[in-house]
């Protein structure tokens, strides 16, 4: 999910510019008793976005609920919204959070299909809004892994802001306490890493897609184990 306070950030920059410049700013959509010019950049992105109506909140997301809503932090996010790692307060704080909102499943984890696993791994579709809303009903939204982590030296182009996935399952084996690991850090990487830049997929993807994922990384019969 986005940040607010990462999103406001991200038009400070140019909200800067357009005071130093004098530009009209959300004009057509600013209050009479409004004066943007005593505003700071970082007022004046959090009332471009949030406040002028530049921004269709109304709209609704797949996962339901407005786009205000899936703009607003939660405690997460919030303590989250800082510059460079966080200390251990803040740490301690965000797995503490992160724990109480995972929900562990009865029974023992089974890995499901690592062929479909794969797919869901370098699939980027879902939960995209604007113009052409992503349709779930016909394409199921995948989990984009590939964007960060790399599964196969050999493949096609793949991500380094995560640590490289080669081999995972061949390096750490296959008990339930290995896939106790999986399905948390999966289903929220704040637990072992707070404030991580992986997002939480829990209400993202289903049980059984994670599963998928968990057998892509865990199957010795996965290409990301051969």
């Amino acid at each position: 999910m986005f940040k607010k306070n990462t999103v406001a950030a991200g038009v400070a920059a140019f909200a800067t510019v357009a005071l130093a410049t004098g530009c009209a700013v959300a004009e057509g959509n600013k209050s009479d008793d409004v004066d943007i010019t005593a505003m700071s950049a970082d007022e004046l992105a959090e009332y471009m976005i949030f406040e002028s109506g530049s921004f269709r909140f109304d709209q609704v997301p797949q996962e339901g609920g407005t786009m205000e809503e899936r703009m607003t932090q939660d405690e997460i996010q919030a303590a989250c919204s800082i510059e460079g790692d966080p200390d251990g307060e803040t740490a301690g704080r965000v797995v503490a959070l992160a724990r109480e909102q995972y929900e562990a499943p009865e029974g023992d984890l089974e890995l499901g299909d690592w062929e479909r696993g794969e797919e869901l791994a370098f699939s980027g579709y879902g939960y995209r809004i604007g113009h052409n809303i992503d349709d779930h009903s016909t394409r199921e939204a995948g989990g984009n892994c590939v964007n960060c982590h790399v599964f196969d030296e050999d493949g096609p182009t793949q991500g380094t802001i995560g640590p490289s996935l080669v081999n995972y399952g061949a390096d750490r084996g296959d008990s339930q306490a290995i896939r106790e690991y999986v399905h948390q850090v999966i289903h929220n990487p704040h637990q072992y890493f707070p404030c991580a830049e992986m997002p939480r997929f829990q209400g993202l993807l289903s049980e059984e897609q994670i599963s998928h994922i968990m057998a892509y990384l865990l199957d010795p019969e996965s290409p990301v184990n051969n």
